[in-house]
């Protein structure tokens, strides 16, 4: 690298990207090495590395302000920011008129270099003199009134324009921009780069379901990047046999037409024509028939962009698979589009609606008009069809429910029977990917599909339409419906098919076998089957279907087991009330489903209503099955496990020590149930405070469950996770730490960062970390548990508030009062409101707060929170465990 070279980062928003590659271009001419996102990035490259290698290296960091780049949210502040972080040299170069409102505070005395406005050459040199910096005449300086210098010579074609050099190209036929049109900026950039990628003629297809968006990202590509072309027309391309004529129309606008030709040479004409000629874009909006299309794709140093239903465009164009609204861009757009609508409203409307776009369009509309997003809500889920067939969407033909019903009728229309059996069968089933493995082995017992069950081709010739028309999006081994265009279905489906469908649906689910709802490995498995027991509508629909009981009771044990214990109570919640009316409150189902709900109610954190479930179950299991039954052994356990946490310890020991000597008596020493019970009983010896005894038992229960189950079986590591806790508590620290270390590392291959056993793991390890001094570390750890405790289980969770009880430890450690004693009155209060001020997780949160005010010099502040004197030499910070 010479001395005047440099190395350069190009800083920008989505919508600049035009200038962006001006301003690249014109860098890379002057001999500077420029990093690009959109020149140097692939498609899944991880963002946050590349920006923050990318602005480590540089030199310079050259930033394309306008309002954009100012916009909340935008990486953009990242980048700036880092620059001046780092005390990095940042190129501020304006690309439109600002004005000091529109600029942050700490940019506002930043010099800047203006390039709106100017001619390319003018622009050229301005930009190149913000980056090398003034240079001194060397020689004589002109006279100002003197001619200026000769213009410079007419652009290459094949480098970028500078945006603002012309308006609008010469032919042209695009319509208004949309001025809602918002988000998509990953899309734009890879449709860019796309079209970018060689130097002949580059075909790229945007294709996905309707109402996706596919036309308002080829309508705003046409706006944002006009700048770079001399020739953009826009084609109606649905009737195939009809661009011919649509040719034409531009031929005569060319002067290549000729008035005694048909359509047919004209466009020939026209195809010749554009061989030669440089930076033009052809939009072929709709196209539906690519083998149709083909023979009239231009060849030549231009662009085509196709926007279509169908996915099948291989060998013909580059593929753009074009996916729903982000969430992030489904909030932007809604609270852009409705005054005062907050974040979380949004984001549940964002929810109801799938992210669809042209769904999120016309509910703005409705809701502007004056209906409430409650009503809306309400009318999404009993008139689908009825509320998505209102629209004032003035860029879009038809609305959702129009469009939905337009494209089952061609289908229909065009012969494909089984086609459109298949999307009704699927608009029964939940909104997640459907595995088509599921329809092969259920296809025998199949009713509502036409045809012959045997023949090995059914699916694919159903599937193949339905992606063709834009009606499910469709894999390899999976096909998937939109949640809006299942809801249209379903409405639009009579009485009587209903039923048939329905049973269709139960033969389907009942048939896939996801092996073990308690075993990590099958839990894919489970979350994918699960995913579409859980649809409200489907678990309204199937409840009462005999051949789904197991089915569903498995699917709650597996969402208790995978740490969602919300999806499983309300799973539970609903199949509970069901089956009660059906089979009667004592039947086994009715009481295995009850079993689920009661542990899913303490997974929660409401020990109080749990145990009013778990002790109706553990009354009438014992009633129905008797006392030594596995599921009345089951409910006993759950029983007092849950005493435990309701701080009955003694009765709670009672009850854990009958249900383990029945659990040995009639299952035997080594059973996992009756390993379950020991370690349960140890904890409670634990928090009894018989160390000795609790820790001979769990040392057992752990040295069995590795032997019965294996080392990464979860029952084994909590045996591990235990053990390591009491460890803690009996000062061997430094074993301690392997342990937890090694649970920790499990847990998270195991279960998943985020499940709550491994957040229980992190907490224990930070904790283990603060005994040993090392409070740095474990701060950090703290900090980064209790961010995800508050994300996945909520504020109130009695685990979350264990580890806000130990990050206070921590703190307290580290002599930082103010922030510890805010942390524990938040846990005491919650404490006092969820068990009261005498249970003895809140008069540990007592005993620690009255320490931390005492170490603060607030010692009546602590005498009147204990009611007592507090001595100041014996006071240690106690920690709740998990």
């Amino acid at each position: 690298m010479t001395d005047t070279t440099q190395r350069i980062f190009l800083s920008y928003a989505g919508p600049d990207q035009a200038w962006a590659e001006w301003a690249g271009w014109q860098l890379q001419q002057a001999g500077h090495q420029v990093e690009l996102d959109r020149w140097h990035w692939r498609t899944g490259d991880d963002f946050v590395q590349k920006m923050n290698l990318a602005l480590g290296k540089a030199d310079a960091v050259v930033a394309l302000f306008s309002r954009h780049y100012f916009e909340p949210k935008r990486w953009t502040r990242e980048e700036w920011s880092a620059a001046v972080a780092l005390r990095g040299r940042l190129v501020p170069v304006a690309i439109e008129l600002l004005n000091d409102d529109d600029i942050p505070a700490l940019l506002a005395g930043t010099l800047r270099t203006d390039v709106h406005g100017l001619d390319e050459a003018a622009a050229t040199s301005a930009l190149l003199e913000a980056v090398h910096g003034p240079v001194p005449p060397t020689g004589p300086v002109d006279f100002p009134g003197a001619a200026s210098a000769d213009a410079p010579t007419a652009p290459d074609a094949q480098r970028p324009r500078l945006p603002s050099s012309v308006g609008l190209p010469e032919v042209w036929n695009v319509r208004r921009r949309n001025p809602d049109f918002s988000g998509r900026e990953t899309v734009m950039g890879q449709l860019r780069t796309g079209l970018l990628s060689g130097r002949q003629a580059v075909v790229q297809a945007l294709h996905g379901m309707g109402g996706i968006g596919k036309t308002q990202i080829a309508l705003e590509y046409a706006h944002r990047f006009a700048s770079q072309y001399d020739l953009v027309w826009w084609v109606d391309a649905e009737q195939a046999d009809q661009l011919p004529v649509r040719y034409t129309e531009l031929a005569d606008r060319l002067g290549v037409a000729k008035s005694d030709a048909g359509s047919e040479p004209n466009a020939r004409a026209l195809l010749q024509h554009l061989r030669t000629r440089h930076r033009w874009l052809l939009v072929l909006d709709n196209a539906e028939h690519p083998d149709q299309i083909e023979p009239w794709l231009p060849e030549g140093p231009g662009h085509v962009l196709i926007t279509s239903r169908n996915p099948d465009w291989h060998g013909i164009a580059h593929q753009s698979d074009l996916d729903v609204f982000t969430r992030t861009d489904s909030l932007a757009y809604l609270k852009g589009r409705i005054s005062g609508m907050t974040t979380e409203h949004a984001d549940l409307l964002a929810q109801d609606l799938g992210d669809l776009p042209l769904a999120l369009a016309q509910a703005s509309g409705v809701l502007r008009s004056g209906m409430t997003l409650d009503r809306y809500r309400r009318l999404l889920t009993t008139d689908t069809a009825r509320l998505l067939q209102e629209s004032d969407v003035r860029d879009h033909p038809a609305p959702l429910a129009a469009t939905v019903g337009i494209a089952v009728t061609r289908l229909a229309d065009d012969g494909h029977a089984d086609a459109v059996a298949l999307l009704r069968l699927g608009a029964f089933l939940g909104p997640e990917p459907i595995p088509t493995a599921w329809l092969e082995t259920a296809r025998p017992r199949l009713a509502t599909i036409p045809g012959d069950p045997d023949d090995p081709m059914w699916l694919r010739n159903a599937l193949q339409p339905l992606g063709r028309f834009g009606l499910a999006r469709t894999d390899y081994d999976a096909f998937q419906i939109h949640r809006l265009t299942q809801a249209i279905l379903r409405t639009q489906t009579g009485p009587d098919p209903v039923v048939a469908i329905r049973d269709d649906v139960t033969a389907v689910l009942a048939a896939v076998d996801p092996g073990d709802p308690r075993s990590p490995a099958d839990w894919p498995a489970w979350a994918s089957l699960t995913a579409h027991l859980t649809a409200p509508h489907v678990t309204t629909a199937l409840a009462h279907q005999a051949a789904l009981r197991a089915t569903f009771s498995k699917a709650a044990h597996f969402l208790i087991c995978s740490g969602l214990p919300r999806a499983a109570h309300d799973l539970s919640a609903a199949l509970h009330q069901a089956w009660s009316t059906d089979l009667g409150p004592d039947h086994p189902d009715t009481l295995t489903c009850a079993q689920f709900l009661g542990h899913a109610t303490v997974e929660l954190g409401d020990y109080a209503k749990g145990h009013l479930i778990i002790e109706d179950t553990l009354v009438r299991r014992r009633r129905v099955l008797g006392a030594d039954h596995p599921e009345t052994l089951h409910s006993a356990n759950d029983a007092s496990t849950n005493m435990s946490l309701l701080g009955e310890t003694v009765e709670a020991r009672r009850v854990q020590e009958d249900v383990l000597a029945r659990r040995r008596r009639v299952l035997g020493e080594d059973h996992p149930d009756t390993l379950t019970s020991a370690g349960n009983l140890a904890s409670i010896l634990n928090e009894s405070g018989e160390y000795v005894e609790a820790r001979r038992m769990h040392e057992d229960v752990l040295a069995r469950r590795r032997r019965v189950l294996g080392e990464d079986h979860p029952d084994t590591l909590n045996s591990a996770h235990n053990l390591a806790g009491l460890l803690n508590t009996l000062g061997e620290h430094v074993e301690a730490r392997r342990m937890n270390e090694d649970v920790l590392e499990r847990r998270g291959r195991v279960l998943g960062e985020d499940h709550p056993s491994t957040l229980a793991s992190a907490s224990n390890l930070a904790t283990t970390l603060n005994a040993l001094r090392k409070h740095v570390e474990a701060r950090r750890m703290h900090e980064d548990v209790l961010e995800r405790c508050r994300r996945v289980l909520g504020e109130d969770h009695p685990d979350t508030l264990a580890s806000a009880s130990n990050f206070a430890s921590t703190l307290h450690s580290l002599r930082q009062y103010p922030e510890a004693a805010g942390l524990l009155k938040e846990v005491r209060a919650s404490y006092v409101r969820h068990f009261g001020a005498k249970h003895p997780k809140t008069e540990l949160a007592t005993r620690n707060l009255a320490t931390v005010l005492i170490a603060m010099g607030k010692t009546h502040e602590a005498q009147q929170l204990t009611g007592r004197k507090s001595d100041k030499g014996k006071r240690r910070f106690g920690r709740k465990r998990r």
